[in-house]
């Protein structure tokens, strides 16, 4: 098949020129042949049986021509891209340049491309060192967070409220003493210095104790969800019932042994803590490492103008992966919506920010898979199905069928480069 590429100086556009072969154009003709009488009615034949001969003795092949394209193109156009060696991003406008009889047809595309990659250094990257270093106090922090958990709570009498205590209260806020919706409640369980009451209220309650009645006056922000209430000035007539302070479990034995079955011992529950901070930090560590070298590499590639249409794709794919995550714990886009008090648009902004960088990252990674000719074995496609089966509680042959080898590999052979160039950075110490 002839192909011709012509790009535009300049820009992501160019026009593709390619033909579609007699014997092709003659494999469309049959298909769009049966398919159309099926329908016709013509004297002296039985519906559906008229011949070819007299069909394009009546009606002429040309009217074929038509469908038999919608046929043949698809895969036309496909072998066209293959051996031209673009890869376009949008849909093409396609357009007939000839359609001679017992002659191959000439089409051409307007085809949107993906910018040129000129690769810089994406090997041997310098980015900062990573410290993975668990000190005793690491430990200490994560032990003490673990008594907050089995923390009680126990009755002050007749002492005042401190930070860090819970108090149960009731109260009934006015503004310009009028009462307004959601401003009352008769047994509400508050810490003071959570911060999640308005600015100011859970500071007006310290030092007071149970049975007192406080008046506790707060402004609400200008960006108080509720814009009825944005800025205004209100009162609450709050009454404290309880005083309730959090009360430590002593750091012992019993304690390791209550917090983890696997333990006997506080020393055996410290060790512990002190191995799972440690992957913890060496994860965020890689983590660190693989997102400067990555971006590094990106930034020292030329990368051309970025066409809008992959911008927009990639947001669409984000919302999509976003929302599909919402799906899966049982919350419909509508209802997210709803709960957050956002919209699609609102959520399409989110994640507009960002977009450009993913992009360029992508066409990098993809660039330097191309450029050392990395590919995933049978051995590893087979290993991520079993993965991907696995994680998804789906049967492997279900997987298979539902991603082709080429998406593997893609996503096999993107994260091989992405872990070469992790693993070749180098860590140095910065001021």
């Amino acid at each position: 098949m002839s192909v011709k590429w012509e790009k535009e100086e300049g820009t992501n556009n160019g026009k593709l020129t390619f033909e579609i072969e007699p014997a092709k154009i003659k494999e469309g003709l049959d298909v769009a042949f049966n398919r159309v009488k099926k329908s016709l009615n013509v004297p002296g034949f039985r519906k559906g049986k008229v011949p070819r001969q007299i069909f394009n003795k009546m009606f002429g092949e040309e009217s074929l021509y038509q469908d038999a394209l919608n046929a043949v193109l698809p895969e036309a156009y496909t072998n066209a891209v293959k051996e031209s060696d673009i890869k376009p991003v949008d849909q093409p406008e396609i357009d007939v340049e000839s359609m001679e009889k017992d002659s191959a047809w000439v089409l051409t595309a307007k085809v949107t491309v993906e910018p040129e990659v000129e690769l810089g250094e994406y090997k041997g990257l310098e980015v900062a060192a990573q410290s993975t270093e668990v000190t005793d106090e690491d430990v200490d922090a994560e032990l003490n967070r673990m008594r907050e958990q089995q923390a009680e709570l126990v009755l002050k009498e007749d002492a005042p409220a401190e930070k860090g205590d819970t108090v149960v209260i009731g109260f009934n806020g006015t503004i310009d003493g009028v009462p307004f919706e959601g401003g009352k409640s008769e047994n509400y369980s508050l810490e003071l210095g959570s911060n999640t009451f308005i600015p100011g209220f859970e500071d007006q309650l310290v030092g007071h104790k149970a049975d007192e009645d406080v008046d506790v006056k707060v402004t609400f922000p200008e960006d108080y969800q509720a814009k009825d209430l944005q800025g205004k000035e209100a009162v609450f007539a709050t009454k404290i019932h309880e005083v309730k302070a959090k009360e430590l479990p002593e750091l012992d034995d019993d304690f390791a042994k209550d917090v983890d079955e696997e333990v006997e011992t506080l020393v055996e529950l410290k060790a512990k803590v002190r191995e799972e901070l440690e992957n913890n930090k060496k994860e965020a560590a890689h983590e660190k490492v693989q997102d400067e070298a990555i971006e590094k590499a990106v930034e020292n590639a030329k990368i051309g103008e970025i066409p809008a249409v992959m911008i927009d794709e990639d947001v669409h794919r984000q919302m999509e992966q976003y929302l599909g995550g919402m799906q899966q714990q049982g919350i419909s886009a509508d209802m997210y919506y709803k709960l957050t008090g956002t919209t699609e648009e609102d959520l399409h902004k989110q994640f507009e920010e960002g977009a450009e960088k993913r992009v360029k990252t992508n066409l990098v990674l993809e660039a330097i898979v191309a450029a050392e000719g990395v590919t995933a074995t049978e051995e590893e496609i087979d290993k991520e199905i079993k993965k991907l089966a696995a994680q998804y509680g789906m049967d492997e042959k279900a997987v298979r069928s539902a991603l082709s080898d080429d998406m593997l590999n893609h996503d096999i052979s993107i994260r091989k480069v992405v872990d070469e160039i992790t693993d070749s950075a180098k860590q140095v110490e910065r001021d």
